[in-house]
């Protein structure tokens, strides 16, 4: 009769867990950690998809109003979601809790003659300001770093010859908060706040997760600094400008973007102001994303010295686990450092 007890008990725990449902990749693997010896949450957006133009299906909405908790970062990002979500009990949009950084305050510049993806208007002065996580990240604050340059000089190229499939109003600051670890903690700790409401019985667990993510996020963020310290003064080209928070975070940023269709290869003219900026720059990579084909990110840089690398702020083939946000960050300093160290 034991065996059987234990199944029992088994499935009534299942049946009382929390249905956790996150948006985008990062923001999964972020609850996972939280969630860990309880049920993984799930994912609505399957790896690889936008949640700039995301049409919801019927089964969506299924798993939207059957969860106890739906993580998004906001209309900012996951602007399909503002009618199911912007008033519901069970959404937790975490850009309007997000403390204020140095990168939004550049983010707040006029955008009107820019074009899809421009909405990182500047990644200037890099200041690391103390988001309630100076005790896990105080090793990497960059007090002694001066200023870069002024966003303004930063080069933002968009083919004229595209069309603008991939409008979007990000509300003037940049929705990719995961990309700040920071933020990552923050959103870890609004993660486990919500949870312990939810659901008190495993309160303890939530918080002996949470206090174990702050740990290890403190040590994958010093690695991660030690990774991309030497790769500082090397210059870079970004397709997606989705980086502006990793950038200042770890001192790091790029010469500018490039905003063309990643289905279509850029117009001619947009490839000539493309490589004329390469050469002025004497830009070491240029970093493409995994949806950009081969023959689009071929056009980008044929003829001129740069190097190409892929980055992937959606992490989409990390493992889903409660290390995978950790994963994530390391991944991708390796390929940054890699490409821009020339270690192939």
């Amino acid at each position: 009769m034991r065996p059987l007890f234990f199944l029992a008990l088994l499935l009534s725990s299942q049946v009382g867990a929390v249905e956790i449902l996150t948006t985008v990749k990062p923001l999964q693997l972020i609850a996972n950690a939280i969630t860990e010896g309880g049920k993984p949450a799930g994912l609505l957006l399957k790896p690889g998809t936008s949640p700039h133009d995301y049409s919801l299906k019927p089964s969506d909405l299924r798993r939207i109003k059957n969860a106890d908790l739906v993580i998004w970062v906001g209309p900012e990002l996951e602007g399909f979601l503002t009618p199911l979500l912007g008033n519901s009990d069970n959404g937790l949009a975490l850009m309007a809790q997000m403390p204020a950084s140095a990168h939004d305050h550049h983010e707040g510049h006029d955008h009107d003659d820019h074009q899809e993806h421009d909405h990182h208007d500047g990644h200037a002065a890099h200041e690391h300001h103390d988001h309630d996580s100076h005790d896990a990240h105080e090793h990497r604050d960059h007090d002694g770093h001066e200023a870069h340059e002024d966003h303004h000089d930063k080069v933002e190229i968009a083919d004229d010859s595209a069309e603008d499939e991939h409008d979007h109003d990000h509300g003037g600051r940049d929705p990719h908060i995961w990309l700040d670890p920071h933020h990552a903690l923050h959103i870890a700790r609004l993660i486990a706040e919500r949870l312990g409401e939810l659901d008190p019985a495993n309160l303890d667990r939530y918080q002996a997760n949470l206090v174990r993510f702050e740990s290890t996020l403190a040590d994958t963020d010093k690695r991660v600094a030690e990774r991309l310290a030497p790769a500082q003064d090397k210059g870079y080209f970004v397709f997606h400008d989705a980086y502006g928070y990793w950038e200042d975070h770890y001192d790091i940023p790029s010469l500018g973007h490039f905003t063309i269709n990643p289905e279509r290869a850029p117009g001619a003219q947009t490839v000539t102001r493309i490589h004329q900026a390469l050469l002025d720059a004497s830009a070491e990579c240029v970093f493409a994303e995994p949806q950009f084909r081969p023959a689009v990110v071929n056009a980008v840089v044929r003829g001129t010295q740069a190097r190409v690398a892929v980055l992937d702020p959606l992490a989409s083939d990390i493992e889903a686990g409660p290390d995978g946000y950790f994963d994530f960050m390391l991944k991708l300093s390796e390929n940054m450092a890699v490409c821009l160290l020339n270690e192939r």
